[in-house]
């Protein structure tokens, strides 16, 4: 029980990180004079760890032991952290995003071994029940983030507005140079403060003895590589891996640039807007209860197919509908993506056996999704609109076209899942 109470703090703990850098995307844009392009490289860095260190922390969990990679996680995690301070002290943004890649590939540690380390520690017949109550501190860590972001970091930032900071730093270099300054620090204290958490619960771990779980031999069907050949001529599993990076590709573009929708078209301060995020999380963590309950009625495949369907539906709300009603669009995007990621981890894994382990790494590092796709719609939001016909379309409102287009294909996978479902019945 202690044991499983440790390892369900880690869930808590990358869903803060998730969720208080989503907003740093807006304010690194403003403090340091980004486009929103390069302001997105935040995002590229962070969810660049997750796809560069899943499969290597899925290989060294299995050499050695959950623990290691437990303790491992949480040495890069506070690592990243603390690299804040040298980085806003020098003012550099490459190195603020070296210090989110080398958090995450703590991340991408912690989550490759929290997941299937909760189902191993008891019965298999209520592992279930115990990742789902896992789960649920995740969004819990999250709404902190969120409420961390929006009180704690853009609350305190310098008002002045981008146009103003420009003319600052040609009227009153020094001033600018000042309030810069301010602001970074104002960003850094947080995750130094954070980085200080995760280093006592790294020492909590390293006092604490772990029992390691019996598993079956891994190598009596042939190995790492024999198991890596068997899932890539997999095409089934293939294909969840793919949909769930346009899942996380979709849900990082539309929780990171909420702000600058209520900012751009709106016209609202970036603390303001933020709260559209915290009510965004609330209604996600709502629909997962009641979307876990229609799962007892419908099959997992059609169920996602009709969710990606309405996130599809709502996102062309919040492109075509300007005003606070886009907005409402944006934001109600959120109830139909709470499925998503559960579903489509388990239909990918569902008959894999032994090679589900290193499998679930695979749909670790398709987390990279969110790396790639945040600075595609970054550049179309610095460009100059989309016009059709008669309709003239912001860039901000034209961006979000990229995460309605992650939602088709979300819902091409979903009702192929049914359908193939349907036929194995």
């Amino acid at each position: 029980m202690v044991t499983f109470l440790l390892v369900t703090c880690l869930f808590a703990l990358w869903g803060f990180a998730n969720d208080i850098t989503n907003p740093m995307v807006a304010a690194f844009k403003n403090v340091l004079l980004l486009s929103h392009f390069q302001s997105s490289l935040v995002q590229a860095a962070f969810y660049g760890g997750y796809c560069v260190m899943a499969i290597p922390a899925a290989l060294f969990i299995r050499r050695f032991s959950y623990r290691s990679g437990i303790l491992v996680g949480l040495g890069l995690y506070a690592l990243g952290c603390f690299l804040f301070a040298p980085a806003g002290q020098a003012k550099d943004f490459s190195l603020f995003l070296a210090a989110y890649f080398i958090m995450t590939s703590g991340l991408a540690f912690l989550e490759t071994t929290a997941n299937p380390y909760i189902l191993s520690l008891g019965p298999a017949e209520t592992a279930p029940r115990r990742l789902n109550f896992a789960q649920a501190f995740n969004p819990l860590g999250s709404l902190m983030g969120m409420f961390i972001a929006k009180d704690f970091i853009l609350a305190r930032l310098d008002p002045a507005d981008e146009s103003a900071r420009r003319a600052m730093a040609t009227d009153d270099p020094s001033a600018f140079a000042a309030i810069t300054q301010a602001d970074l620090g104002v960003i850094v204290l947080p995750y130094i403060i954070l980085g200080g958490a995760v280093l006592a619960i790294l020492a909590i771990f390293w006092f604490t003895r772990l029992p390691e779980p019996v598993v079956e031999d891994e190598d009596k069907d042939g190995g790492v590589w024999a198991t890596i050949k068997r899932l890539l001529s997999n095409a089934d599993y293939i294909r969840g891996v793919v949909a769930q990076a346009f899942y996380v590709g979709a849900q990082i573009m539309v929780w990171t640039f909420i702000i600058q929708y209520a900012v751009n078209e709106l016209g609202m301060a970036k603390s303001t807007a933020q709260g559209y995020n915290i009510v965004a999380m609330v209604i996600f963590v709502s629909s997962r209860f009641i979307c876990t309950y229609l799962l007892k009625f419908f099959s997992p495949g059609l169920l996602l197919g009709v969710c990606a369907i309405g996130g599809g539906l709502a996102t062309l709300g919040a492109i075509f509908i300007q005003g606070q009603t886009g907005l409402y669009c944006l934001v109600a995007v959120s109830a139909f993506m709470s499925l998503m990621f559960p579903t489509i981890y388990g239909i990918a894994l569902r008959g894999l056996g032994n090679d589900a382990k290193l499998a679930s790494a695979g749909l670790i590092l398709a987390i990279g999704g969110g790396c790639f796709m945040p600075p595609i719609q970054g550049l179309i939001m610095d460009g100059a609109g989309l016009s059709l016909g008669a309709l003239a379309l912001s860039a901000t409102r034209a961006s979000f076209l990229l995460p309605f287009l992650c939602f088709v294909v979300i819902a091409i996978y979903g009702f192929d899942c049914a359908r193939r479902a349907a036929r194995r019945n």
